[in-house]
């Protein structure tokens, strides 16, 4: 029979999962990078996905498909985890940072003091975190570059305590899509603030780039934009407010 069904443009698709989340059968998944539609019979045709795409990858076509099995449909939802048989990498977590500042490491060649990581989220990079989270909701948001945390070992205390994140390289990056989804995701959870933490190297001015632009599309009037630079030799070069 012939019915609306979804269709995935993956020349568009950037892997986000942001569809994966928005679609309540479960029909969707996230394989190898990029979305799938799992079974025929899973999808209503009604496009709720489509909504949560920062790309323009999804549309409702119409084409021979069987009928959607809501018994199939019940059943899949119940046995998902995580949701459509996707990476269990990309499953949402939001925790408070875990206690580890007095315990000690031995063995294999290290021991001393553990540093306690300041992370509260998962995921982290731009291409996987979904366009709403509860890390999100109300907090200050750092856009970081892939190298600053490997340059400067301050950058874990000093930008990511208390903050989201999420984490993109302008010149490595598949970065079609990013403006749009960081521009989503700054319209939609109350983030106050985005900071900008970059490489001096001209490469990684992409970034600021591409977080101007998306603050520009928020429609945010009160949002606050900042840049930090972090030297070569890890130090911090500058922080500064972006008109």
């Amino acid at each position: 029979m012939k019915r609306k069904i979804i269709e995935i443009d993956e020349e568009k698709c950037n892997g986000c999962g942001a569809c994966v989340t928005g679609c309540a059968e479960g029909a969707l998944a996230i394989v190898n990078g990029k979305a799938k539609l799992v079974s025929d019979v899973f999808c209503d045709g009604l496009g709720a996905c489509i909504g949560e795409c920062p790309t323009g990858a999804l549309k409702i076509i119409e084409r021979d498909a069987p009928e959607l099995d809501e018994d199939a449909v019940q059943e899949h939802v119940q046995k998902k985890t995580p949701p459509a048989g996707g990476c269990p990498g990309m499953k949402l977590r939001f925790a408070e940072p875990s206690k580890v500042a007095k315990s000690k490491v031995k063995g294999q060649g290290v021991s001393g003091q553990v540093i306690p990581s300041e992370l509260n989220q998962w995921p982290t990079q731009l291409h996987l975190v979904p366009v709403e989270a509860p890390f999100f909701k109300n907090r200050e948001l750092v856009v970081l570059s892939t190298c600053s945390p490997s340059a400067s070992p301050d950058v874990n205390w000093r930008f990511i305590r208390g903050r989201a994140i999420a984490i993109a390289c302008p010149k490595l990056d598949r970065t079609e899509g990013y403006v749009e989804k960081l521009a989503a995701i700054l319209a939609s959870n109350g983030i106050p603030k985005v900071i900008i933490v970059r490489m001096e190297v001209p490469c990684c001015g992409g970034l600021t780039m591409m977080v101007r632009e998306a603050a520009r599309r928020s429609g945010r009037n009160d949002l606050i934009v900042e840049e930090a630079v972090i030297g070569l030799d890890g130090e911090l070069r500058e922080i500064k407010r972006l008109d």
